[in-house]
């Protein structure tokens, strides 16, 4: 099963259960596929599926980051609740050892020797792990190994 069909399977299954966050969550999400669509004049494949949910998660964690700093918790628990519901269709994050034995992987694979070649590594590794990166917390790893070189 696609992507897009488990996003329509679990839509029809909040609309049922009247779960008003999940629905309107895929509500929004079902929307921002339908413009990849438009716009690109093409069927979304999976690959493109991840990148809007990724989109959309990005917009939930800077909304959340905005309502915190304006002193609104409520509207800021609401969009941690939104983008729970999107991490769900997100593979599992890279952490600890994994990132740790990606990065190595990166690193032998772009033949990086140093600071220089920082941009090489990171093309390489968000090429293979599309989806399961947090780019900042990636730069920041992939800093330290290149600094060890």
């Amino acid at each position: 099963m696609s992507l897009l069909e488990t996003i329509e399977k679990d839509y029809l299954v909040a609309y049922k259960a009247k779960n008003a966050v999940t629905l309107g969550v895929l509500r929004l999400l079902k929307t921002a596929i339908k413009n990849f669509q438009v716009e690109h004049m093409r069927a979304p494949e999976d690959g493109d599926v991840f990148d809007v949910i990724i989109k959309q998660g990005k917009q939930r964690q800077d909304s959340i980051e905005q309502f915190t700093k304006a002193g609104r918790p409520d509207l800021a628990e609401k969009e941690a609740a939104e983008l729970e519901v999107l991490r769900a269709y997100l593979p599992t994050p890279l952490e600890g050892e994994e990132l740790n034995a990606a990065i190595a992987a990166a690193v032998a694979a772009s033949g990086a020797t140093g600071m220089r070649d920082m941009g090489k590594v990171m093309q390489c590794l968000m090429a293979d792990h599309k989806g399961r990166l947090d780019g900042k917390a990636a730069s920041d790893a992939v800093k330290q190994a290149l600094q060890q070189l």
